[in-house]
């Protein structure tokens, strides 16, 4: 297997920069080599243990759930199978350890903070994750809301759509009986860095090896992405993407669907400086003396929007229904 994964990452390297202009087109490839690879693991861990012992679904998280991946990722995935016992567990473990080994080497970054299916935390039978989500929820603790809101942006890649639907069901029942989760969850992402100063200008980060930039991701992301999650969840949107959730939210919501498009400038804006990046470690990193005029004051205007997205959204939080 080792050889079709190389060439798969070949595969990668020598096709990728053909997608980098188009936001959909270039997380449909990752999605077409993620599955290529997944396919591989699947077949030699069957050739090895036999086939899976249950049906189960593999989903994506992070920014693969919400297709919103640039040209570098790392893993966020987890593992939901059917039925019960020690050996079920250990043959999905297994599976989820090959899948994460085997993306590892095709160019995707093992997850520092192992949020894959090769943790028993992101690997469980389907009663195990209805305990786990209803405990995160129970909890109620900056850690465990911060686990649920990453499971929360998910979607099936290979398997069963109805195991993770299932979950999602049950998310919302348990949030709708304790309407007080949704101002713990504001709370579990209020935090947010601010790029802009008092007096307008971009701020920086002055120390380490990426003084002189902007993180992006932390900057200007989090922003939309966050105030979106809190829209889903309330309004009971399952759907992962950013963009989805933009759509799918009802007329009423007419002053935060107003953000869509500034959403859709930032997508092409990463792509726009991203395209050349050769590493995951600086994807999210914009240096400033590299932009010029223009390209600051948009990233100032899509910035402050964002915080004026997550502005409006806690006040709907807040105000409940």
């Amino acid at each position: 297997m080792n050889d079709e994964l190389s060439l798969l990452k070949q595969w990668r390297d020598e096709h990728i920069k053909a997608y980098t202009n188009n936001h959909e087109s270039l997380n449909q490839f990752h999605d077409g080599l993620m599955t290529k690879t997944i396919q591989l693991v699947i077949k030699k861990v069957a050739s090895e243990q036999g086939t899976p012992p249950a049906h189960f679904a593999f989903f994506l998280m992070g920014s693969a759930g919400r297709s919103e991946q640039s040209v570098w990722s790392d893993q966020d995935h987890g593992i939901i199978f059917e039925g019960h016992g020690k050996g079920h567990q250990d043959y999905f473990l297994r599976l989820g350890k090959e899948i994460s080994d085997a993306l590892a080497k095709v160019g995707y970054e093992y997850c520092d903070g192992k949020v894959m299916a090769s943790n028993v935390l992101w690997c469980k039978s389907l009663s195990e994750w209805k305990e786990q989500i209803s405990s995160w929820l129970i909890e109620e603790s900056w850690e465990s809301l911060r686990h649920f809101s990453t499971f929360f942006d998910s979607r099936v890649l290979i398997g069963e759509h109805q195991l993770l639907s299932s979950l999602k069901e049950l998310a919302f029942v348990r949030l709708n009986s304790n309407p007080r989760l949704y101002l713990r969850l504001l709370e579990n992402v209020s935090h947010i860095k601010k790029g802009v100063g008092l007096f307008g200008q971009l701020i920086p980060i002055d120390t380490g090896e990426e003084t002189g930039s902007i993180n992006l991701k932390e900057k200007v992301f989090f922003s939309y992405v966050n105030s979106l999650r809190l829209l889903a969840l309330k309004e009971k949107i399952s759907e992962p993407s950013t963009l989805s959730r933009f759509m799918l939210l009802a007329d009423d919501y007419k002053n935060i669907k107003d953000y869509q498009n500034d959403f859709v400038s930032l997508l092409q804006y990463r792509l726009y400086f991203q395209q050349n990046s050769t590493s995951y470690e600086g994807v999210h990193y914009l240096k400033l003396e590299s932009l010029t005029k223009k390209e600051k004051q948009e990233i100032k205007r899509i910035m402050k929007r964002g915080y004026k997205l997550f502005s409006e959204t806690r006040a709907i939080i807040e105000k409940g229904d």
